[in-house]
């Protein structure tokens, strides 16, 4: 069989066309789509094209490339210059524009709070889609590296020290300053002294920062590299991180919101994200899901005050811990009395109240648990038997039954194939190991743009890609 053989130097009566390279229904065509639908004043992005100065890149051609980049992978911005130049579906997309790598990075910097909205914007397209329901929500947390290290992340005490050697370091440079002022043959060293002075005045200030950030909240520990972010345990050991929270809808599994917060726990997470999601949805879901790492009764209880249905399991029901002879459930709550019986029909009165507000009950008098047949089952404690009940514990008692009910057991058992589904496409598919920028802002901008991600490749799987362009208009 004969083969083809190609030519590069074979030379064409016409120059073919950049728009000749891409097929009609080349995924590329559909993030230039999404793109051109967003509304950029709202994104706060000014397009102005009788702009006077000097040029610059057009800042939706600018858009499309961290977009499309994210999209596949390619985050640095090293290698989305190089992308321009030899990747023909980023060359078509930015219509033959080349930016260096400084100004795409610039943009990017520049423009992290209206980076932050674009998921926003693609959440509302997508409910105009019919795409998003918000019935059922799933929220879901992982964690994500830093762009630091945990070895930077330190006490107060060591900002403390630090910022009396940096102090004592810049009284020393003044002093060789004053000094080499009157001898003339060391003129040549002030430039370098006036480069450590100004590194030391930047550290100074930085660390002053850090020392006013452990005044102004609760943090044990703070990174120097990147103040905004915590040291966090993962599967992959512990490392500075982010806690990236997910919510999740049912319908098709698209993204509705996602935020990365510094708290090394889902359990303070639960109703703030359903609270922002249901703020994009203009009206409150009817049903609320996660797993047993958000329970805790306060902030659960948070939601089901707005007639949401929260379908999230207890510590004990997570472990999938049966009861255990003579747990709190085996006891007799009275409330008229406030006490609890035991199941001899001892009397437990209420005790006092712990600081975290849990209240303890406990028996009158101890010799009838040393007396008692059970003794040494029940409990071995020498003053005899202790219940602790929650203020809330009703709430706690009806959230538990709610989770046992048939309807919630099967919105439950498609929580994983719905809420994982996001993290596994980004960590697994484009490689996301952590995150470029710094700062809670940059970070949340490239949460923003790795969702959104996310979202247009599952609005390409489920409308098409012609199908897609020519639905996107209709729904800005």
């Amino acid at each position: 069989m004969a083969y083809r053989y190609g030519d590069r130097y074979q030379m064409a009566m016409l120059p073919q066309s950049i728009e000749d390279y891409i097929a009609e229904d080349d995924p590329v065509r559909a993030y230039d789509a999404f793109v051109e639908a967003l509304n950029f004043k709202n994104l706060r992005i000014d397009i102005n094209p009788n702009k006077v100065g000097n040029s610059q890149y057009d800042p939706r051609a600018m858009l499309k490339l961290l977009v499309y980049g994210y999209s596949y992978g390619t985050t640095s911005s090293r290698k989305l210059e190089q992308a321009t130049y030899h990747n023909i579906s980023f060359i078509w997309l930015m219509g033959g524009l080349k930016p260096d790598h400084k100004t795409i990075a610039e943009f990017r910097r520049k423009n992290k709070k209206s980076i932050q909205k674009i998921l926003k914007q693609c959440a509302r397209m997508c409910i105009k889609l019919d795409l998003i329901a918000g019935n059922v929500l799933f929220v879901d947390g992982t964690k994500i590296r830093a762009n630091a290290s945990a070895s930077r992340t330190h006490k107060k005490e060591w900002y403390e020290k630090q910022l009396k050697t940096i102090d004592q370091r810049i009284e020393q440079l003044l002093k060789e300053c004053e000094s080499n002022d009157h001898q003339e043959e060391h003129l040549s060293s002030f430039v370098s002294m006036n480069k450590d002075l100004a590194k030391s005045e930047t550290l100074k200030n930085s660390i002053k920062e850090i020392l006013s950030q452990f005044d102004q909240t609760d943090r044990k520990k703070i990174n120097q590299t990147d103040p905004d972010c915590s040291n966090m345990s993962s599967v992959q050991g512990k490392h500075a991180s982010y806690n990236v929270q997910s919510v999740v809808d049912d319908k098709n599994g698209l993204i509705l919101n996602a935020e990365a917060v510094n708290d090394t726990s889902d359990v303070n997470q639960f109703a703030q994200q359903i609270d922002q999601a249901n703020e994009i949805l203009e009206q409150p879901c009817e049903a609320a899901c996660a797993d047993a790492g958000y329970a805790d009764t306060t902030e659960l209880e948070k939601i089901d005050k707005q007639g949401i249905k929260v379908i999230v399991p207890s510590q004990r029901q997570g472990l999938h811990n049966g009861e255990k002879p003579f747990s709190k459930s085996s006891f007799t709550y009275c409330k008229e009395q406030d006490c609890y019986y035991c199941p001899e029909g001892h009397k437990l009165p209420f005790g006092w109240t712990e600081k975290t507000g849990k209240k303890i009950y406990l028996i009158g008098d101890k010799q009838l648990c040393h007396t008692c047949q059970h003794y040494g089952q029940c409990t071995e404690a020498k003053y005899g038997r202790r219940v602790t009940r929650l203020h809330n514990e009703e709430t706690k008692e009806k959230l538990e039954a709610q989770y046992e009910q048939s309807a919630s057991q099967e919105i439950y058992s498609r929580r994983k194939a719905r809420v994982e589904l996001p993290f596994g496409h980004l960590k697994r598919n484009l490689k996301t190991v952590g995150f470029l920028l710094r700062g809670s802002e940059g970070v949340q901008a490239e949460t923003s743009l790795l969702a959104t991600c996310f979202n247009i490749a599952r609005m390409i799987t489920i409308i098409g890609i012609p199908g897609l362009i020519k639905r996107l208009p209709a729904s800005i």
